[in-house]
């Protein structure tokens, strides 16, 4: 019953994203759509377990999700245009344009990302709407409490009603401003993908590929774009590591991968959006992470690495982007130049306690020094703080190791 529970759960989260969209196109309200998909996934862990996952989930899903934000309309009596739409079986008037976007779960995201609401505040929104991540999953990678995260989802839904910001169909001007929100969700939702939070996958291959497919269309979208391009290129070249990641339930370090396992064609994509990139000369955040992606996927072996070019390019990127974690990864790059002293200094002045990356970097630079007991506290602390399962189980590997 567990592993019919675990498979239900998991067809739910593939199609989370996509049956939001439909109930807030539908009803154009954030909490009955979440409501009743609620509602649906409570339905489909009493039925599928014993008749089997339909033929059509995602349909199944719409449909009983449709009937249960019904139910609730009909609760709170709610007679405006939005309740008589509801109960429409037929419509024969013309649809509402799509306007330029016509993907659904790309137009609510950028739907979501409204300038009324604060940069991370759309970004958290759209990512629990679209992403169908938890609050806990949310939390992590904002490096926040979770009940920080929890309120700040709440008082968006909340400032959404108040200021009665309406869910239509944005217009091509209003893509520009709300392109680096748009950005922003997909960059994360790929990285829950590909290291996912919790003890289930490891990796979940329907983020990873949705953020792909949806970025997509947005380059098709914003052509001239040089971010965009950098962010598809960067998804690409991380995608194409995915089959090497994890064997044997372990989480398989960027050094030690078998690169004869890596998707060539899309590392050749992948390379030729950065050559573009390049060539336009308007260096952003993603265009960089693509082009150290590009210097990592285009050597032969773990030692062929250019280590001072990536260095360079992390240096160009904090430029852009002065965050404490681009600061780690840099540090990362340096101990291969300059060695494992000097980057440790490094790590060591960011405050980054509450990020496990920042505890594997210390746990690995500690090893690499011959400090053992320093480095099993390392790996103690990172072990503690690191939730995806193939990690955890490298992390444990290693701190055993040690003698």
């Amino acid at each position: 019953m567990q592993g019919e529970t675990a498979a239900v759960e998991r067809v739910f989260r593939e199609e989370y994203g996509r049956l939001i969209a439909s109930l807030v196109r539908r009803f154009g309200d954030i909490d009955i759509a979440e409501e009743a998909a609620g509602e649906a996934l409570v339905a489909a862990l009493e039925k599928w377990p014993e008749s089997g996952v339909p033929p059509n989930p995602g349909g199944w899903l719409t449909i009983t999700a449709g009937n249960r934000a019904i139910d609730r309309i009909r609760r709170e009596k709610q007679r405006d245009a939005k309740h008589q739409a509801a109960f429409m079986d037929h419509d024969d008037t013309p649809h509402e344009p799509t306007g330029p976007v016509e993907d659904d779960r790309l137009r609510l995201l950028f739907t979501c990302c409204h300038p009324a609401l604060a940069p991370e505040a759309r970004i958290a929104l759209t990512l629990r709407l679209l992403g169908g991540l938890t609050v806990a999953e949310i939390a992590q990678a904002f490096l926040v409490p979770e009940t920080t995260m929890a309120q700040r989802i709440t008082r968006a839904k909340k400032k959404i009603a108040a200021a009665k910001v309406p869910y239509r169909v944005p217009e091509a001007a209003d893509l520009p401003e709300r392109l680096g929100g748009v950005m922003a969700v997909l960059f994360l939702v790929f990285n829950e993908g590909y290291l996912a939070s919790g003890d289930g996958d490891p990796v979940r291959a329907e983020l990873t590929g949705e953020a792909i497919r949806l970025t997509r269309i947005l380059r098709e979208l914003l052509p001239e774009e040089p971010e965009v391009a950098g962010l598809l290129g960067l998804q690409l070249l991380t995608e194409a590591r995915r089959e090497a990641r994890v064997r044997n339930g372990q989480l398989v370090p960027l050094g030690e991968q078998d690169r004869a396992g890596w998707g060539r064609g899309l590392i050749a994509e992948g390379h030729d959006l950065v050559r573009e990139c390049l060539a336009i000369n308007r260096p952003g955040r993603y265009q960089v992470l693509a082009a150290i992606n590009a210097v990592h996927t285009d050597a032969p072996t773990a030692s062929d690495t250019d280590w001072s070019q990536v260095v360079a390019l992390y240096d160009q990127l904090t430029l852009l982007d002065p965050s404490p974690i681009v600061a780690l990864n840099r540090a990362v790059a340096v101990a291969e130049l300059d060695g494992p002293e000097v980057a440790l200094a490094l790590v060591d002045r960011l405050p980054l306690a509450g990020y496990h990356a920042w505890h594997v970097a210390r746990a690995d630079l500690l090893r690499r020094l011959g400090r053992t007991s320093e480095a099993k506290e390392a790996y103690d602390a990172a072990i503690a703080a690191t939730q995806n399962s193939a990690e955890r189980a490298y992390l444990s590997r290693k701190r055993g190791e040690l003698v």
